[in-house]
């Protein structure tokens, strides 16, 4: 008996995992509404996808692979002319943006890490994309993060472009909290942005300070793996991994410290405390947490009409739990959060396709499109 009742407070902090912040996750109201269909296999950490203007998928895997799905079938051959990749821990090749005139200039960024006198370290690249011989060309890689660390955990990373010609990109703490995230003279831990051709904005907030890294737009973060630009409200949003509880979702404000590690709403694995802090002055709070974490990863904002009920939402999936979270936004806002499918596996990349469906990445279990019951 006892086993039971400590399996069904196990289910239910599975299945009812809420926030902290009065928006407790709705898993009624859309249960009912989606399923999942497959689309192609054979991939087993999905990091990310893109759809080129010939509706043909790019997806990065993990392990260094550049990989192609066209008319829902994997091909064998692998798109080639990559830089080294070094894929270890939670690295390796990670995600994918095409620039905005993609259809006129090929540009295709991607953020990977690479190893250097100093460790390994993320890099963001940009190249041109030669879809019919299959062939990355013209590399040119933008920014590496200058870090001294040899682990293999928090490597971030997102990309994403605004209607200025800006591009924005994430790198997570290294797993080094207390030397780097608070520290804007150092990488790592920090959203990032540069011209798309990898010039430093003279207008980023921490140009004009002394060994500041230029390049910074914001800082105090622990692994930032979801990213959008809101092109209807003109705002930057993240997801982040929070340690054990804790993730979060910001809104990213130009030189925001977000505090990390000096405040959190999460403990160490240990079931220690790193800070007995969840507020201080100068430090952001997160637009909305969650405790227990739901380890989030990838992040869109749905505008396509298949989908009425989640139009206007922003989608991120949960590694932890096998869900996708919508999330209800107004202005700087978070207004309500309402889980989309179950059991789905770690979701790993989400996209909208040209089609109007939204796929998922899905680790070991390949692609999946959201489809109604």
């Amino acid at each position: 008996m006892k086993q039971l009742v400590i399996l069904g407070v196990l289910l239910m902090s599975i299945t009812a995992v809420k926030a902290r912040d009065s928006h407790p996750l709705d898993v009624d109201s859309l249960s009912r509404t989606y399923s999942s269909k497959l689309v192609a296999k054979g991939i087993v950490v999905p990091w990310s996808m893109v759809q080129l203007p010939n509706a043909d998928i790019l997806v990065s895997e993990r392990s260094g692979a550049l990989r192609v799905i066209r008319d829902n079938q994997l091909l064998p051959e692998e798109v080639v002319g990559l830089p080294n990749i070094v894929s270890q821990g939670q690295g390796g090749l990670l995600d994918l943006a095409l620039h905005p005139k993609f259809a006129e200039n090929h540009w295709l960024y991607f953020t990977y890490v690479t190893k250097t006198d100093a460790g390994m370290n993320t890099a963001l690249m940009r190249a041109k994309l030669d879809i019919e011989n299959m062939l990355l060309i013209q590399q040119e890689q933008l920014y590496v993060a200058d870090v001294d660390a040899g682990s293999g955990r928090h490597f971030g990373s997102r990309i994403a472009f605004d209607d200025q010609g800006f591009v924005y990109f994430s790198i997570g703490d290294r797993g080094e909290r207390d030397e780097y995230p608070q520290d804007i003279t150092k990488d790592a831990g920090k959203i990032y942005r540069l011209h798309d051709d990898g010039r430093i904005p003279t207008d980023n907030p921490f140009v004009q300070q002394p060994k500041a890294k230029p390049a910074i737009y914001s800082f105090g973060h622990r692994n930032p793996q979801g990213m959008i630009f809101d092109h209807e409200t003109k705002s930057l949003w993240i997801h982040e991994h929070g340690p054990r509880g804790g993730d979060e979702v910001n809104l990213i404000k130009k030189g925001a410290n977000y505090g990390w590690p000096v405040i959190s709403y999460g403990i160490n694995y240990s079931g220690t405390r790193f800070t007995d802090l969840t507020h201080k002055a100068g430090m952001e709070q997160p637009a909305l947490y969650w405790d227990p974490s739901i380890a989030p990863s990838a992040m869109i904002k749905v505008t396509s009409n298949k989908y009425p009920k989640l139009k206007g939402k922003y989608l991120l999936g949960s590694l932890k739990f096998g869900y996708i979270v919508a999330l209800d936004v107004e202005g700087n806002r978070i207004t309500k959060q309402t889980q989309v499918l179950k059991g789905l596996g770690r979701v790993r990349s989400l996209m909208q396709g040209q089609d109007g469906n939204l796929y998922m990445g899905l680790d070991g279990s390949g692609i999946r499109k959201l489809a109604h019951q």
